[in-house]
């Protein structure tokens, strides 16, 4: 804690406009009694959804007849004054932003089922952030330099890198772990209380390393039983995926993918271990799966497209829906957030998974500016990622493809230097296996010119260099 306070710990939620992620981490926060009588003060520059969000918030605290105080505010600085606990759920640009992300890469054949973590359309969804971040960061150095930051925004990596090297002490925080975990706990029959494992790596692309039930390692079965499902061109058999993208900003964050694990089940077969992140995003992590349609259709037979989700999803979102769910039964969700809040304010430990800076070689065959997932230790005194050693060094392999393009984009960003948007880009492996560099160039020129206007104040001396070679029509 920072600091004491009469009322309990100060948790400000920073983008708290949106209408289903926000209000579930609300419904999280009020399910542990320590935090009942937090102040929870809701920021988002949209005050007409603010006030929906906060009005559902004071009607959920009388109901249950908490303590709680709910401020609702526009203005950042209010939020983060003396905040103990700061939690990032926004997203800068919105759909429009988002289909520069995905329109301009799928013409030159980079056909990104996401495209808001990883690739082209991750590196620009984060750089457009950057100056949001930078902001917060200016205003939290001020005004709540010791608070825990919790950043579940995407590009997780990228943007939990920047907010570290900002100097605020943050975490990034996604599903995957919880999500696969229950899953293949449900693909083997094995009751999830029963079930044991480590996972280690980055967001997105951490990697399955123990899975047991007791003294039996459940990895012989797990092979068997999914590659006997799961071979490329059978489409979806019974398995259903809970894991799906969560950037925390995107209100269709929810929309999970289910039926076919093609993806992952090959990366299983080829390289040894299951991946966290479901198949239809781990397809664009990776040059195998998505070099033409055919390939798509072939290993994800049901289309799956996240914009598209995105740009029609209905922004009212389901939030009576949501406060009749949690009048009727308070409980905690599989996110990590608020049992990470209640481990600070009570000192009683929890382990999450994480996403940190890789500093002290967290796992020693990743570089140390890689933002890596590892289980992390919680109590009073915070968040405390654990050693992991090596990773299999196929693994690490495939990891740092993923790291170099990170890093690159928080170099750009920390610099200032445009070039390192280009070199960030042509390291994307998807890209690489689609693209030449005259081709990367021309399409990142395009991406640089479509978000002009974000990108102004993060390179504010830098002119794009003039596009070299043809664009694919």
């Amino acid at each position: 804690m920072t600091h004491s306070r009469m009322n309990g710990v100060k948790v400000a939620l920073i983008g708290a406009g949106g209408f289903v992620f926000p209000f579930r981490l609300i419904g999280d926060l009020l399910s542990f009694p320590a935090l009942r009588d937090a102040q929870l003060c809701l920021m988002d520059i949209d005050s007409e959804r603010l006030a929906n969000v906060a009005g559902a918030t004071r009607e959920l605290v009388a109901h249950h007849g908490f303590p709680t105080q709910v401020q609702e505010t526009t203005d950042q600085r209010e939020a983060l004054r003396d905040a103990d606990i700061v939690i990032i759920t926004f997203q800068v640009g919105g759909v429009e932003a988002y289909r520069h992300d995905v329109d301009i890469p799928r013409r030159y054949g980079v056909d990104q089922t996401v495209g808001d973590t990883v690739g082209p359309g991750g590196v620009f969804r984060f750089l457009r952030s950057v100056p949001a971040y930078r902001a917060l960061a200016e205003d939290a150095r001020e005004l709540c330099p010791e608070a825990q930051f919790i950043n579940y925004a995407n590009p997780m990596a990228m943007a939990t890198a920047y907010l570290n090297a900002q100097g605020l002490r943050t975490v990034g925080l996604c599903h995957s772990v919880q999500g696969t975990t229950r899953m293949l706990a449900r693909t083997l029959d094995v009751p999830y209380d029963e079930v044991s494992y480590r996972c280690a790596g980055i967001n997105h692309q951490a990697w399955i390393l123990e899975f047991r039930r007791g003294t039996e390692d459940l990895y012989p079965r797990l092979r068997e039983t999914m590659l006997a499902r799961h071979q490329p061109g059978r489409g979806a058999q019974d398995l259903v995926a809970d894991d799906g993208d969560h950037s925390g900003a995107a209100d269709a964050a929810s929309t999970y993918e289910g039926g076919n694990e093609q993806v992952r089940t090959a990366i299983m077969d080829a390289f040894g271990y299951f991946q966290t992140e479901s198949s239809h995003h781990a397809s664009e992590y990776l040059p195998y799966f998505r070099k033409n349609p055919a390939l798509v259709e072939e290993f994800i037979p049901q289309r799956w497209d996240y914009y598209e989700i995105c740009a029609a999803h209905d922004v009212t979102g389901d939030l009576s829906e949501q406060l009749t769910a949690l009048k009727d039964h308070l409980a905690p969700s599989v996110e990590y957030g608020a049992s990470i809040v209640n481990s600070i304010v009570t000192g009683t430990p929890s382990v999450v998974y994480g996403n940190v800076p890789n500093h002290g070689a967290i796992i020693e065959n990743l570089p140390a500016d890689a933002c890596v997932e590892v289980p992390c230790l919680v109590d009073a005194n915070g968040v405390q990622p654990t050693a992991q050693g090596e990773l299999p060094p196929q693994l690490a392999a495939l990891n740092r493809t993923n790291v170099n393009v990170q890093t690159l984009a928080v170099r750009a960003a920390l610099t200032g230097e445009v070039e390192h948007v280009h070199h960030a880009v042509a390291l994307d492996p998807l890209t690489g296996a689609q693209c030449t560099l005259q081709q990367i160039r021309a399409m990142t020129e395009e991406l640089l010119e479509a978000h002009a206007a974000a990108l102004s104040e993060v390179f504010p001396r830098q002119h794009a260099a003039p596009a070299a070679g043809p664009a694919r029509p």
